[in-house]
């Protein structure tokens, strides 16, 4: 199961990247149309979106244990979004071995 879910975010991973990549190579973010910009699927989009990004991120809160990497994540993941959720999971699932189980990955590890 680590392995599929290592290939999945891989997945993600390259893909946001090549997409925003193109994106940006056609037109700037800040260049919107302000008829697209104001319409309501795109309103509804972004909520759904950002409601997503901060439902990981209550996954990242309690992973993570430091003020420090809770707020830059936390940055990171509503300026990037799903590049940044994608980086994340690829580090939690790069620490376990693959024949970990998956809520090795979910919970927060013990200190030894």
């Amino acid at each position: 199961m680590i392995l599929a879910l290592r290939v999945f975010f891989v997945i993600v991973l390259v893909s946001m990247l090549a997409v925003t990549a193109w994106a940006s190579g056609h037109c700037a973010l800040w260049a919107i149309p302000r008829e697209v910009a104001a319409h309501p699927w795109f309103i509804a989009t972004l909520f759904d979106a950002y409601w997503g990004f901060l439902a990981f991120y209550c996954w990242v809160f309690y992973k993570e244990t430091s003020l420090t990497a809770r707020l830059c994540w936390l940055l990171g993941i509503l300026l990037l979004g799903n590049i940044a959720m994608s980086i994340y999971a690829l580090i939690q699932l790069f620490r376990a071995p693959l024949n970990a189980r998956v809520e090795d990955v979910l919970l927060r590890r013990r200190a030894a």
